[in-house]
């Protein structure tokens, strides 16, 4: 299965619940060849990627619950801010909606703390996958190795559903950077940036019907300097 550039772009989504049909290492290294050509400042080409299958995988999981289970997520704190300290509009009510519209598919009401806990915990187990990455940077790395990464991860998406594969981004791996860090090898002078799932998406999950929606157009952007035939038709 190959998909155009086009149906790439509008099918990819965070799958929540994959298949654990394996994926080969031959496979993942040509998907990442192909995100290896994303736009980086200077061509430093900043992001590491850590990849795992098998075994690994399962003691990644087994491990990061293992630490919820005893600690609570009170420990564990991520080296950086994902999300901003005060919360506004447009912003905050995007977030809700799509954290409704997910829980709202899988039955989960409104202060079921219980079920909200037990999807949460989905994600250290990569949803299923059989691959799992986690990204990092070295620290003295400055925001513009940031982008570059961002950039790298969006192609490599974009790859693996152009291959018929499915992902999920993850920035709560981030949080267990300290039980990370000995179970890959990562030095202490890399800052774990998020975690990815990849996998084919199980087609019969109801949480893989969620369609989240996107901002028209002309509500983030502003046009000038073209001639009026050049606008786009209505």
């Amino acid at each position: 299965m190959s998909l155009s550039t086009d149906e790439a772009l509008r099918s990819r989504r965070s799958v929540r619940a994959f298949l654990p049909t394996p994926v080969a290492r031959h496979t993942v290294e040509e998907l990442l060849a192909l995100a290896s050509r994303s736009a980086s400042g200077s061509n430093i080409q900043p992001w590491k990627v850590h990849v795992f299958s098998g075994a690994l995988r399962q003691r990644i999981s087994d491990t990061l619950l293992a630490a919820l289970d005893r600690d609570g997520y009170g420990p564990y704190q991520r080296e950086w801010n994902y999300y901003p300290v005060n919360w506004r509009e447009p912003y905050l009510g995007r977030r809700r909606k799509i954290g409704w519209g997910l829980y709202g598919l899988l039955g989960i009401g409104k202060g079921d703390f219980e079920r909200t806990e037990r999807q949460r915990r989905r994600n250290y187990e990569f949803f299923g996958a059989p691959v799992g990455m986690i990204f990092t940077l070295d620290d003295d790395l400055e925001i513009g190795s940031w982008l570059d990464l961002g950039i790298f991860i969006g192609s490599l998406t974009i790859a693996a559903r152009g291959q018929g594969l499915d992902t999920c981004p993850q920035a709560a791996f981030a949080d267990f950077h300290t039980l990370l860090r000995p179970l890959l090898g990562i030095p202490d002078k890399q800052i774990i940036i998020c975690g990815l799932a990849l996998g084919h998406a199980d087609p019969d999950a109801i949480e893989n019907r969620l369609v989240t929606e996107r901002a028209p157009v002309a509500e983030f952007s502003s046009f000038a300097g073209f001639d009026a035939d050049t606008a786009a038709p209505r």
